[in-house]
This record gives C-alpha cells, sequence and structure tokens, in this order.
C-alpha cells in the first residue's frame, strides 16, 4: 500500500482548481479546469543541517534544462552540481484530514489548508471571503539544532506551454507563478523568489542578479530559518481566469466581481489567512469526532475531489450557475451525480441544489414520446431532462447534453427516466431541508409534469400500468435507455423492468405524493400513491422463494444487485416513514441474501454491486452502506471498508485521487471524480439525518458571518 503516497485535491469553492500532489515524481502539479494531475514538479525543502546541501519532500524529478537548445555544443556554464536529494520514504510522515493535509519529515512540516466552506447565495450575500481563489500553505523547521542559518524553500515548475514562469512584482510580496492564472507568493519578510532550470540554480546562486533567470522553468521561494529558532514560513496558492470561462453560455467565474488580477486574490488571500486556517483545523476535529478509520481517510478524500470539480460562474446578467465537473470526464452537471452529490450540498451550501435544478428546467428540459420495445409508433410521453449540461467548458445546446446519443442500447445512451426521478428527488431533498415552500409553489407545474411523464413511461394507458418504467424514450430512436451504471452489464445498464429503477421509482412517487400534499394538491397526490403501490406490488411479486430479487424483472436476467435497496435513501432522508414498510422488507431479506462471498461480496469482503459484474462504483457503495445500517439493522462493515480504502490506495489508482469506478479494485473510469461525497451521510445516526451532519460540523465552524 503507498500510503503515505497518493495524491489528493487541494482546492478552493468553485474555482475549478487544484493543488494536487501526494504521490512520488511529478505526478501531481498546479491544475486548472483539467481531467487530472498537472503532472508538474513541486519542490517543498529544507538546507541540511551541515548547509550546502538540501533535502526535499519526493515530489519532484530530475530537472530538465532546456541549455541544449541554445548551447548546442555544450560549451556553457550553466549547469549546477546537484544538491537536492529527496527525504527517505521511511523519514517521512503524512496526516492527511479533510481541510489539513500535512507532511512532516526530520525537522520539517508542510501543511497546506483547504477547508470546505459554509457557501452563501452569492444572488444576495457577499461571499468574496469564502470565493477567494486559493489555497493557505505553511512551510515550518525546526532549526534549534542547527549552528547555522539554512534555507527553507517551497515552489514548482510550471507546465503551461503558452506562458512563461514569471516573477511577481508587488509591494508588500514575494512571488513566483505562471502567466497570469497560476501563483505563489508570501508576505514573509527575507523571502526571495527565483527562476532557473534547476532548483540549485535558486538555492546556491552564483550571482543573485542570476535569480530573474526568465527562460527557467523552476520557480523557487526561498527564506532562511535563523539557527536555534523555529520558524513557519505562511504562503497563498492562488488561482485566477480572466475573461469568459464558458462557450454555449457566455459566462465568467464569479469571485470576478472582486478580483481584476491574481495578484489582488493572493491580498485578499493573507486578510483571510488566520481564519482560513482556523476553519480547516475545526472541520477536521468535527469528521474525526465523528467517523474513525477507513470511513474517515474515504470521506476525507471524497469531499476533496469534490471541491476539485467546482466551478461558480455567472452570466452576462450577473446571475450565478453552479456547475461540478464530473471528474475526468469534465461533463457539466451531470445530473445522476447531482442527486447522489445533494447530501453534501445541503449541508454546505443549500442554494447550490435549487441553482442546478432551475438550470434544467429553464434550460435542459424537453419534452418526448415513448416507444415499446421494438415498436416503432410513438406514445404520450412527457417532460425529460438531458444527462449533462455540456463538456469542459462548454455549455450544450438547450435540450441537449454532451453525452445522449441515438439507437443505442448500452452506455452513451439516454438516460431520460432515470434522469426524471433525479430532479423528483433532488427536488424533495432541497424543500424538505431548507424548507423553501416559495421554491416548491414556484415548481408546482414542473412537479405535476414530472408525474405525468412517469406515467407514461411506464404506459400510456392507466388500467396497464405496474409502477415500473416499461418504455424507452422516442429519443433512444429504437435503441433503449440505460441508467446511471452505464458501462456496467444489463443487470444494472438497462433501465426498462430494471429492479434499482424500479426502487428508485417508488421512492420517487412517495416523494411526490409527499410534496403533493405539501402544496394542496391531493389528487395528484393520490396517482402518486398509486403509481408507488403498483411499483410496491410489482416488485414484491418478482421475489424468489430463497428471497432473493433478479436485477430486470421478467425478462430472464437473473442477475442479483446491491443498489436494489440504494434508492431507500430517499424517504429516509426527507422524512417519509417507510422502514416497517412490506417492501422494505422484502429488500432487506433480498439484501441479506446476496452479501455473501459468490455472489455480492467479493473474497476479501469488498462490496460487488452485481453477482454478474466485476465493475463497482465507490459512491454508490457509500450510498448502500449507509441505507443498510440505517434502515436494514445491519452492523457497520469495517473489513468491506479498510478493503475499499485499499482500492483507493492500489499502486496503479492512487495517482487519480478519489476514483468512484472501480474493476475489481482497479479504477477503470469516473476518475479524479466528485461523486463520493455520498460518503457524508456515514455521519447521521439516526432521524433527520442532514440536521445531524449539520450540528455535527457547526460546533467546530467558523461562519463566513464571522469572517473579516
Amino acid at each position: 500500500m503507498p500510503f503515505p503516497f497518493f495524491n489528493a485535491h487541494h482546492s478552493p469553492v468553485g474555482a475549478f482548481a487544484t493543488f494536487t500532489f501526494g504521490m512520488k515524481g511529478p505526478k501531481g502539479g498546479l491544475g486548472h479546469e483539467l481531467a487530472g494531475p498537472a503532472n508538474e514538479p513541486i519542490y517543498i525543502g529544507v538546507e541540511t543541517i551541515d548547509g550546502g546541501h538540501y533535502q526535499a519532500l519526493p515530489f519532484y524529478g530530475e530537472a530538465h534544462t532546456s541549455a541544449e537548445n541554445f548551447d548546442v555544443e555544450g560549451l556553457g556554464d550553466m549547469q549546477f552540481t546537484t544538491a537536492v536529494k529527496p527525504f527517505a520514504d521511511e523519514d517521512i510522515v503524512r496526516n492527511f484530514g479533510c481541510a489539513v493535509d500535512e507532511w512532516c519529515a526530520g525537522d520539517l512540516s508542510f501543511r497546506v489548508y483547504s477547508p470546505p466552506q459554509i457557501v452563501p447565495d452569492p444572488k444576495g450575500e457577499d461571499a468574496r471571503h469564502v470565493l477567494t481563489p486559493s489555497l493557505i500553505v505553511e512551510l515550518s523547521v525546526d532549526n534549534r539544532k542547527g549552528q547555522h542559518d539554512r534555507k527553507a524553500f517551497f515552489g514548482y515548475a510550471g507546465s503551461d506551454r503558452t506562458v512563461g514562469m514569471r516573477i511577481l512584482d508587488e509591494p508588500g510580496m514575494v512571488g513566483i507563478g505562471q502567466g497570469t492564472s497560476i501563483a505563489i507568493a508570501t508576505e514573509d519578510e527575507g523571502v526571495y523568489a527565483g527562476l532557473g532550470w534547476q532548483p540549485e540554480a535558486i538555492l546556491n546562486p552564483r550571482l543573485n542578479e542570476n535569480l530573474g533567470f526568465m527562460l527557467g522553468s523552476i520557480g523557487l521561494l526561498v527564506g532562511v530559518v535563523p539557527a536555534g529558532k523555529i520558524r513557519t514560513f505562511t504562503f497563498a496558492v492562488a488561482f485566477f481566469k480572466e475573461g469568459t470561462a464558458t462557450t454555449g453560455i457566455e459566462t465568467r467565474y464569479l469571485y470576478r466581481r472582486w478580483f481584476n488580477r491574481i495578484e489582488e486574490v493572493l491580498q485578499a488571500s493573507f486578510e483571510n489567512a488566520e481564519s482560513l486556517i482556523s476553519e480547516a483545523h475545526g472541520f477536521d476535529d468535527a469528521l474525526a469526532n465523528q467517523l474513525q478509520g477507513s470511513r474517515r481517510l474515504m470521506a476525507a478524500h471524497a469531499i476533496r475531489s469534490y471541491y476539485g470539480s467546482t466551478q461558480l460562474l455567472e452570466d452576462r446578467l450577473g446571475r450565478p450557475l453552479w456547475v461540478v465537473h464530473e471528474g475526468e470526464y469534465r461533463m457539466m452537471n451531470t445530473f445522476d451525480l447531482t442527486v447522489d452529490q445533494a447530501f453534501f450540498e445541503l449541508v454546505m451550501h443549500p442554494w447550490t441544489v435549487r441553482n442546478v435544478l432551475d438550470q434544467f428546467v429553464e434550460r435542459y428540459s424537453y419534452n418526448d414520446g415513448v416507444r415499446f420495445p421494438g415498436d416503432s409508433e410513438i406514445h404520450p410521453g412527457g417532460l425529460a431532462f438531458t444527462h449533462d449540461m455540456g463538456v469542459s467548458n462548454a455549455f450544450a445546446p438547450a435540450t441537449r447534453s454532451g453525452y445522449e446519443q441515438a439507437g443505442l442500447t448500452g452506455c452513451f445512451s439516454y438516460m431520460s427516466s432515470e434522469e426524471l426521478t433525479n430532479f423528483v428527488l433532488a427536488a424533495g431533498l432541497y424543500i424538505s431541508h431548507t424548507q423553501d415552500n416559495d421554491w416548491a409553489q414556484s415548481r408546482l407545474e414542473t412537479l405535476l409534469a414530472c408525474l405525468q411523464s412517469l406515467e407514461n413511461r411506464d404506459n400510456p394507458r392507466s388500467d396497464h400500468r405496474n409502477g415500473v418504467m416499461g418504455l424507452d424514450a422516442n429519443r433512444c430512436a429504437g435503441g433503449s435507455e440505460i441508467t446511471t451504471y452505464d458501462s456496467l452489464d444489463t443487470s444494472l445498464g438497462q433501465a426498462r423492468n430494471n429492479l434499482y429503477l424500479a426502487v428508485k421509482g417508488w421512492a420517487t412517487y412517495l416523494v411526490l405524493e409527499h410534496l403533493f400534499r405539501q402544496l394542496g394538491d391531493e389528487s395528484a397526490a393520490n396517482r402518486s400513491l398509486l403509481q408507488a403501490e403498483r411499483a410496491a406490488q410489482t416488485i414484491k411479486g418478482a421475489q424468489d422463494e430463497d428471497g432473493m430479487l433478479p436485477a430486470i424483472m421478467g425478462e430472464g436476467v437473473e442477475s442479483r444487485i446491491i443498489p436494489a435497496i440504494e434508492a431507500l435513501v430517499y424517504p429516509k432522508v426527507i422524512g417519509i416513514e417507510i422502514k416497517d414498510s412490506e417492501l422494505v422488507n422484502v429488500l432487506k431479506k433480498h439484501f441479506e441474501t446476496i452479501l455473501v462471498p459468490g455472489i455480492c461480496l467479493f473474497e476479501n469482503g469488498g462490496w460487488r454491486l452485481s453477482s454478474t459484474s466485476k465493475n463497482s462504483w465507490l459512491s454508490k457503495i457509500y450510498l448502500c452502506q449507509y441505507v443498510a445500517e440505517q434502515m436494514l439493522d445491519q452492523e457497520e462493515d469495517n473489513r468491506a471498508d479498510d478493503v475499499h480504502w485499499s482500492w483507493l490506495m492500489d499502486d496503479d489508482n492512487a495517482y487519480f485521487a478519489w476514483s468512484d469506478q472501480m474493476l475489481q479494485g482497479k479504477a477503470v473510469g469516473s476518475r479524479y471524480y466528485p461523486r463520493g461525497v455520498t460518503s457524508v451521510l456515514w455521519m447521521a445516526k439516526g432521524d433527520r439525518p442532514l440536521r445531524q451532519i449539520e450540528e455535527h460540523l457547526a460546533g467546530n465552524r467558523v461562519k463566513c458571518e464571522s469572517l473579516p
């Protein structure tokens, strides 16, 4: 296991930027809007106690000079003797939290602070201090045993081929950066900046006037620790993008309201540093009070990856647009991630859930007919939502996604039925948590259209309905709809008559009934209840004599799936009482029967979502673990947690930070991914889960209104 050497995100909220590092070698770096790590050398080190040589954390590789491009015969004398060596692995200790990541080696300590933020709605509140696109970093050296002053340093080699490295020229601040988009700076006295092809050219310069060598690809900030003293240097790592941020919809980053240059971001970072550090320690204390062992590590890792994918924009009218990019795929606001990430977002910044739902209604919804399998006749369908809103900073045209294609039966087909359930469930979570009745009333017509569309996708004739999706969207053009488990086999990939989606549909109808009764539409509530009852009867009727349910009902697919229980989370969190219902008892029996080796457990104890596939999604395992423990009376499975953590720590996986999709423990897709924040539900042990999580975190948080 490569611990402590695994990549992790360190990201400001809403900046779609990350300081990723942790793997040995140049496999991390300062990334902006990337699909993976920037693969830049990071230099963090200190002069040895005898002087003249240096030890560094092992996040760099051999420095490649470009001197040969100029000095073609090798006659120059720019080369420096290597003086920087890595600390030995056994001398390095990592203390990994969600908000503080600390590395200790010898008498050096390096800490990065990136606390999750309570983000106020920028439509009506000043969110400047929360949305400053930067991180705070501390580098400490204990030189109390030293007889000589020693240098300490922090910097990197930029990978952007379009702009060069530079030294910042700003009063009261010394820094390095690349172009106008990424910079590191400090306000500490006595620190100097330098550029070079080798770190030694900056640490041991022949002449100080050569430190501004603008052809150099490496930039370092270097300070002195006096003999007999401990000194801590404070740095800000900042990200900035000027101008237009996206196409399709013209936007800019919302932080542009307050900042016109990256230097202004750096200045604001130092103003906020003390509060940010306090909040970071508080958040990690709160998380550690609720989660231990592998669960704490996985939750911390997943929350970091979520923030690395977040982007807060504003359009030309000044309206905020919240976007979560889908990890390595960079699809924008993928709806089947939105509904899973909502549990975390509702605790930290609930307005973003509403914001995304509004975007879907206003631009990424459409009306579509439906077809029976193998039949070309088009029947009434109704409202549908796209799978996503675009890809890689390019918003898709209205009513279209970047993903869905016609005429397919597998990956890249339409997810119309599942996205309908996702709208209802996310809306139900938002309304129940925030009690935003005005918004609920404003979306009554949308919810009614969702009900009608779901009914038609069951069967256009009311007397033929069984509560389960049986028709495919006309946009499939003869293909068939799929689920969020798009790259899995039929057991979880096919939408029609799928057990996972049937239970999700049942939960959706219960949520609709709950919402319609609150909104005073008894007729719609009764229609929703009828559909929920039909779905429950259909699912119960598929149970075999051993208590198991087939993955696809009525089509001879006998695979067994854990996510049959997944959708129980929604009524639980919303507060709809279902625990003692007959269907829940059926699902409990199914789950207990299949969670055994040879069916839905790997031999090492890891969870296998489908008995006929070795492909599992960690975010979904986390959800199902919560359901199993809180609704099906299962005990925490620490052995499984350790196995799932070992998947993330696998030598081939650790580079990608937190990854979702694991093929027998190997990350094969959904890498560098945000959806693992489903793990936040582990913190809730009783009723009103989201309120519980808020209470766990609130006592250790610095609220945004108390910031300077």
